[in-house]
């Protein structure tokens, strides 16, 4: 069966997208998607700050973990949900809503393969994994409690992030960040009551933190599923054979896509891996919990991000690809400005937010480290990450990909020698620091020849 091609008259929030001027639009659209990446984040954030009151062993087990369960987040929400995304907005934009509705199943389907896919892995392989990343003792064996109840309930993660996606992608970024929002007030009770019991209810210690997530994400799939199937968004859910060329044009730009979430990954588990050998498990604490600030950022990019791929692929298969330019270094001054602010404050400040999790001495010191060397380049972070997404929107991945390769090379290489090299962890800061600047430079120069 061919892929459908009917074209017919535009729904009018795809023409908004076409016509309305770039700032005030894009601004309006990723406020609520900030909010909902903001709540996202924040219920790794609240998990950080309850497991800690179990002590440093829990915390530097959350650390190890946190990579790989942020890996998942990334891929689910920004990498195959970017490639539909911009596969319904590609659809919508062209007058193709037959196709965009065929999208949704078959989203769907993608996403619950691909979430069997890694709870399997992590269910099996868990334990070794975690070992290779540095754990050992009584973190390793944290990490491994958290990560199998995580993973057990991965299909909620990819379901809801997937549905969302969908959403986004006729250029609603509203309820998918109600949803979220909605979903860290449920968090901040329920998430303590079952990591240190109450009544009837027994204390299941750092498992009962990721019982909470599952359950966090298992409310907002059957909440965004539920809007979807009432017909209020411009892609419905029809059921219908799938088509191997709409799977493939979601797993194409997918695959590409995770590719850039596994290696962005890799530098933060990597760097991980070197700080847990060579200086211990105090060090991994504060490393782990001063680069959650650069986690956060990814969600705050992602809220810029997210709808510059509606908006990118929707002016794209329009013809209007100046204004899909336009678009782009748009979202690239506001994702450098927000980035960049946030990583002057939290250097000059770092004991604002690492306090807020331990007062260990060690783990202060190596954060603070790490806040004050890196937070300053944060900037280059944003700038890159940003431009990804429109990179996303034009289903265009070569040059993100050698981006964060040359990342990888100065942040792990580089880092590695220089800590071989001098015995100070900020030599490894350094190259990290370095990395960001490479990163979003790389960027930005292939966006400006382009």
């Amino acid at each position: 069966m061919t892929v459908a091609t009917a074209t017919i008259p535009r729904d009018p929030r795809t023409q908004r997208l076409l016509e309305a001027p770039i700032l005030p639009l894009l601004v309006r659209m990723a406020l609520p998607n900030v909010l909902i990446m903001l709540a996202q984040a924040s219920t790794g954030l609240i998990e950080t700050f309850w497991v800690s009151k179990l002590g440093t062993d829990a915390l530097a087990g959350m650390a190890l973990v946190f990579p790989v369960v942020m890996l998942m987040t990334m891929i689910s929400a920004g990498a195959v949900g970017g490639a539909i995304s911009s596969s319904v907005a590609r659809a919508l934009g062209a007058g193709r809503r037959d196709q965009a509705d065929a999208l949704v199943i078959h989203a769907v389907v993608i996403n619950l393969a691909i979430s069997l896919v890694f709870s399997a892995v992590f269910l099996i392989c868990g334990r070794p994994i975690y070992t290779a990343l540095g754990g050992s003792g009584g973190e390793l064996d944290a990490a491994v409690t958290y990560s199998n109840v995580v993973f057990a309930g991965a299909v909620f993660t990819w379901m809801m992030n997937g549905l969302a996606s969908v959403i986004r992608g006729a250029g609603n970024m509203v309820i998918p960040a109600l949803v979220s929002v909605l979903g860290v007030v449920f968090l901040v009770p329920v998430s303590p009551v079952l990591i240190f019991g109450y009544g009837p209810i027994p204390a299941m210690g750092i498992a009962g933190g990721g019982l909470a997530l599952v359950l966090f994400y298992a409310i907002g799939t059957a909440v965004l599923a539920f809007y979807i199937v009432s017909g209020r968004n411009p892609a419905r859910f029809r059921w219908q054979p799938l088509q191997w060329p709409l799977l493939a044009g979601i797993l194409r730009i997918g695959a590409l896509s995770s590719v850039q979430s596994v290696l962005s990954n890799v530098i933060i588990a990597g760097a991980t891996a070197i700080i847990a050998l060579r200086l211990g498990v105090a060090a991994v604490a504060g490393f782990g919990t001063g680069v959650r600030l650069e986690y956060l950022l990814i969600p705050v990019v992602f809220g810029i991000g997210a709808p510059m791929v509606a908006l990118v692929a929707t002016n794209a298969a329009a013809g209007r690809q100046d204004r899909a330019r336009q678009i782009a270094l748009t979202g690239a001054v506001l994702a450098f400005g927000v980035t960049e602010a946030v990583g002057l404050i939290a250097a000059l400040f770092p004991a604002a937010w690492l306090t807020l999790f331990s007062a260990e001495a060690q783990m202060i010191d190596t954060g603070q480290a790490y806040l004050q060397i890196v937070g300053p380049f944060y900037g280059f972070f944003g700038l890159g990450l940003v431009l990804y997404f429109a990179a996303q929107g034009q289903q265009r991945l070569t040059m993100p990909l050698v981006a964060v390769l040359i990342r990888v090379v100065i942040a792990l290489g580089g880092g590695w020698l220089a800590l071989v090299w001098t015995g100070d962890i900020r030599a490894l800061y350094g190259a990290l620091a370095l990395g960001l600047v490479a990163y979003g430079v790389t960027m930005l120069t292939a966006v400006l020849r382009r």
